[in-house]
């Protein structure tokens, strides 16, 4: 054993574990939907977890391939489309009061699905806004941001910061205002520091079950979103955050597409993921130019009026350019 470990093992420092967590996504009826699980975890309660288990080396030749073994264990799921995500390594994460247990790394992936309906074993998908009820903007700027979320934190940027509180760069209102858009234009892709925004200032419930000090300066708070687990909605920010930069550039869209489709299905996609409104003919526009689908020659219809193309990706655009994505511009005030 090395010297520095049998040093460690001697002061009792905690161990460390690594952990892999997954956020599938899927869209059902024109909504994002997240896979979650209860797996009756010590600790989780009855708050919904993703997917999530321990890499072990033994079993798993790599951290992809644990990934994908656990998600199938806890849900029944085979899952395609994988990214990682990030790393996070928070202490407190899983603890316990007076636990002396592992400290718990965890591994963030992304993962895409097309809807099928098939049967899931202990777990059930969610609509991500349910999480998350501030980014959706497809009816217009949320009410939740109006009535709760902004006095709130205009108040929270007046106040004194906390002794313990960490020196940064911006203050409580310039973060605001790049974050939340407060005074400034609404940024879709910046889930996560809106969600850590919330979190520093005590609004959210995960702040107090945590034990933030900032939790205990409000009274009682109405629920901002449904909580999860651990950290657990802190990395599902981070994959809707990833997710909608990654539209942009890459041609993510189509793994939750089915084969053949319409371009109304197709901006119906794009718009429940990045929780906005499109302009019909400019999307269509947009599509058409950058060659990223082709038709099939047939007709879909189910659309309730006249029958609709269908389309296909084309893949050969991958190969044609560096960067195949959809740049659409998000209609906010």
């Amino acid at each position: 054993m090395p010297e520095a470990m049998r040093a460690a093992e001697t002061a009792g420092e905690t161990q460390v574990e690594l952990g892999l967590n997954a956020a599938i996504v899927s869209v059902r009826e024109q909504q994002p939907q997240i896979l979650v699980v209860r797996p009756g975890t010590v600790g989780s309660g009855e708050w919904d977890t993703l997917p999530f288990g321990p890499f072990s080396p033994r079993a798993h030749r790599t951290l992809d391939i644990g990934l994908r073994a656990w998600v199938k264990r806890q849900t029944g799921l085979d899952l395609g489309y994988v990214e990682q995500l990030y790393t996070f390594g928070d202490r407190g994460r899983h603890a316990e009061p007076g636990d002396i247990a592992s400290h718990i790394l965890s591994v963030g992936y992304l993962a895409l699905t097309r809807s099928s309906g098939e049967e899931l074993l202990g777990s059930h998908w969610s609509p991500w806004y349910a999480f998350f009820p501030w980014e959706d903007w497809r009816r217009g700027k949320p009410e939740i941001l109006l009535s709760e979320i902004e006095p709130r934190l205009k108040v929270w940027a007046e106040r004194t910061p906390l002794p313990d509180e960490p020196a940064r760069p911006l203050r409580r209102a310039e973060r605001l205002k790049v974050g939340f858009g407060i005074g400034a234009g609404f940024d879709e892709e910046k889930v996560l520091e809106r969600y850590e925004l919330l979190y520093e200032a005590g609004l959210v419930t995960e702040a107090g079950r945590d034990g933030r000090a900032a939790a205990g300066q409000w009274g009682e708070l109405p629920e901002l979103g449904r909580s999860m687990a651990f950290d657990h909605r802190r990395i599902l920010a981070t994959a809707m955050g990833r997710l909608r930069g990654k539209l942009k550039y890459r041609p993510v869209v189509f793994e939750l597409l089915p084969p053949e489709f319409t371009l109304l299905e197709l901006q119906k996609t794009v718009e429940a993921i990045s929780g906005t409104l499109l302009h019909k003919q400019n999307f269509r526009r947009l599509v058409e130019q950058g060659g990223l689908v082709e038709p099939t020659g047939k007709v879909s219809t189910e659309t309730g009026g006249r029958p609709a193309k269908l389309y296909r990706f084309r893949r050969e655009v991958v190969l044609e350019r560096p960067a195949p994505g959809l740049r659409v511009k998000a209609g906010r005030a």
